[in-house]
C-alpha cells in the first residue's frame, strides 16, 4: 500500500537502493504484474482446456501476461498524452528511456517465476480438487 500514498519515484524505501540513481518502485509492480496473473491464466487454460502440452500452456500464459503488460503501458502513454506536463510523475520514467521495454521484460520474468516455482503447486492444488469434486458426486 504504499505505492498507493507516493508517485513511482517518490516511494522512500526505493531512492538509491543498490546504488540505483532512479527509484525502482515501479519494477516490483512490474514484476507483479507478469507473476500473479501467470497463475490466473494457468487455472483458466487448464480448466477449460484450452491446449494441450505444457509447451503450449506455457506459451499461451506468458503470451497472456504480456499482452495484459503491453496494454498497461499503452494506458500509460494515452494517459501521458492526455495529461501533458503532469505525464513524468505518472509513468515514473524519471529520464529512463527504455522504461517500457524494462517493465515488460520484469513482467515477463515474473510470469517465467510464476511458471516456475508455482506450476507443481498448482498441478497438486488441482488434483486435489478434483479428487474431491469425484468423492462428493458419488
Amino acid at each position: 500500500m504504499v505505492g498507493g500514498h507516493y508517485t513511482y519515484a517518490e516511494v522512500p524505501l526505493f531512492d538509491g537502493l543498490f546504488g540505483a540513481e532512479r527509484n525502482n518502485y515501479d519494477k516490483v509492480g512490474h514484476f507483479a504484474q507478469g507473476f500473479i496473473p501467470a497463475i490466473l491464466a494457468r487455472e483458466i487454460l487448464i480448466r477449460k482446456k484450452v491446449v494441450s502440452g505444457t509447451a503450449w500452456l506455457n506459451l499461451f500464459i506468458i503470451s497472456v501476461c504480456l499482452a495484459f503488460s503491453a496494454f498497461y503501458e499503452l494506458i500509460e502513454w494515452w494517459v501521458a498524452l492526455l495529461t501533458g506536463e503532469d505525464a513524468e510523475a505518472f509513468l515514473g520514467t524519471q529520464g529512463y528511456i527504455w522504461d517500457t521495454q524494462s517493465d515488460m521484460a520484469l513482467a515477463l520474468t515474473g510470469a517465467i517465476c510464476a511458471i516456475t516455482f508455482l506450476s507443481k503447486l498448482h498441478d497438486n492444488q488441482l488434483l486435489k480438487q478434483e479428487s474431491h469434486n469425484q468423492c462428493r458426486s458419488e
